[in-house]
């Protein structure tokens, strides 16, 4: 049995201490020798080191009781980083009122502000700049299905 990312979903999922959190990606690497796990994880309020430490311990019982104490491997479990990209709607509620860059089929690109979060997609006020006038907003909504990739836009002002 091999250790992979569906296995430790299935383990990892109800390792979680909280009921608001979830979570947002796992990965293993193919190192057959020492493979790395990353689980990252958050919740509807962020997540703590604590309950990380929570989750990784209870993930690690679980692939000892699974696998014996044998197995070498790396768990890694964290939250993601703010570079890292919105996946979850829960992530997106959490951003409502931030700008976010999305990343569209057909690579399509659009910056807005994340104004509401609904069952099947965003509502976002898009910001439209054309040269040589004052930016207009426009409000636009965008499915779930239609996200490649969304990121919040850092802004240090």
């Amino acid at each position: 049995m091999v250790l992979t990312e569906n296995i430790i979903r299935e383990m990892a999922t109800p390792s979680l201490p909280d009921s608001d959190l979830f979570i947002v990606d796992i990965s293993v690497s193919d190192s057959a020798v020492r493979p790395k796990i990353t689980v990252l994880a958050d919740g509807e309020q962020g997540i703590t080191i604590a309950q990380c430490a929570t989750i990784s311990r209870r993930i690690n019982k679980k692939i000892e009781e699974a696998f014996g104490e044998e197995l070498s491997y790396t768990l890694e479990v964290s939250s993601p980083g703010v570079d890292f990209p919105l996946t979850q709607p829960q992530q997106f509620k959490r951003n409502i009122g931030r700008n976010l860059k999305l990343k569209l089929q057909e690579g399509i690109e659009k910056t807005g502000k994340l104004e509401e979060v609904t069952e099947t997609g965003i509502n976002l006020t898009e910001e439209i700049k054309q040269k040589g006038k004052k930016a207009t907003y426009a409000a636009i909504q965008i499915p779930f299905a239609d996200i490649v990739k969304a990121n919040v836009v850092i802004s240090f002002k």
